[in-house]
């Protein structure tokens, strides 16, 4: 397995900096920039793999990895209880459980 195939990258277009923008979160602070979206993910595999080396080198416990973690679909959400009951009662008022709603929402936000 390369080194680094266990750790979520994202490229993605950013309008503030009018390039794409390439990160690894939980390994790099920062991240890779370019105008051409492969390129910039190639680069970031690079830097990550780099990354790694040196974590290596300076015998630095490794991240978590990220790419490869299974999801539950399962999570709790502390709120405030005002926002819970506010939240229950759109749900009531729609006719949904709250975890229904809560899910709806949470997909148009996505």
């Amino acid at each position: 397995m390369k080194p680094g195939v266990e750790y979520l990258k994202i490229v993605q277009w950013s309008n503030d900096d009018g390039c794409y923008v390439g990160t690894c979160p939980g390994v790099l602070y920062g991240g890779v920039h370019g105008d051409d979206e492969a390129a910039v993910y190639k680069e970031l595999c690079e830097v990550v793999t780099e990354t790694i080396e040196l974590y290596k080198t300076d015998s630095k416990p490794l991240p978590k990895p990220t790419a490869l973690k299974k999801y539950s679909g399962k999570f709790v959400l502390r709120v405030e209880k005002e926002l819970h009951q506010t939240l229950a009662i759109r749900a009531i008022q729609r006719g949904e459980s709250l975890n229904s709603y809560c899910r709806r929402i949470l997909k148009m936000a996505a």
